[in-house]
């Protein structure tokens, strides 16, 4: 008589198959508008930034392999590529909320209460400086060349001049209401 194998004390662990990589790539239309402006210049160095805006609406941040994707697109050594798109503000190297707030806290903002508006910011969405949730990214930033009416913030396209820590609720419902997304730049 064969012995038997009692299996009921074995915990059985599956793990998921190892899924390949996916390679990102550009869409068609953006490799149009990247080839476009690749006309217009002697070289790809100055379609640097405009690649960058467009990898990071189409991919949502700039990770590594979309970074990548713009050096080998571009012909550009990737340390500049990288160098580029970590220098700027603008660009994110993380997943972000629907919509990035950049606060403006240079000297003439500061000087307006661009810090009390920064605050208001953080205790309404629950967020620090340089964090983000499904709705929102919120970021510190030097300058959005709107001094004249400081202190200021934009979003998007959509700008917010003369803001007083009592609009920035105001602010957030409005922007929950009609999200202006960063990608819309491009």
């Amino acid at each position: 008589m064969g012995r038997r194998l009692d299996i009921s004390s074995l915990s059985l662990v599956f793990s998921p198959r190892p899924q390949p990589a996916v390679t990102p790539e550009f869409s068609s239309d953006a490799k149009q508008k990247i080839e476009a402006l690749r006309q217009r210049y002697p070289s790809s160095q100055p379609v640097l930034l405009a690649a960058l805006h467009l990898a990071q609406k189409e991919h949502g941040d700039l990770r590594d392999d979309v970074l990548r994707l713009v050096a080998a697109t571009l012909d550009l050594p990737y340390a500049h590529v990288y160098g580029v798109a970590t220098f700027y503000t603008m660009y994110r190297r993380t997943p972000s909320g629907t919509n990035t707030l950049r606060v403006c806290t240079n000297v003439s903002c500061m000087l307006r209460g661009a810090y009390d508006v920064l605050r208001a910011f953080e205790k309404q969405l629950g967020l620090r400086k340089g964090q983000s949730n499904a709705d929102f990214t919120l970021i510190e930033e030097e300058c959005i060349a709107a001094c004249a009416n400081a202190p200021a913030v934009v979003c998007g396209t959509r700008y917010f001049l003369d803001v007083t820590p009592e609009q920035v609720a105001g602010i957030i419902a409005e922007l929950k209401a009609e999200p202006h997304p960063e990608s819309e730049v491009v």
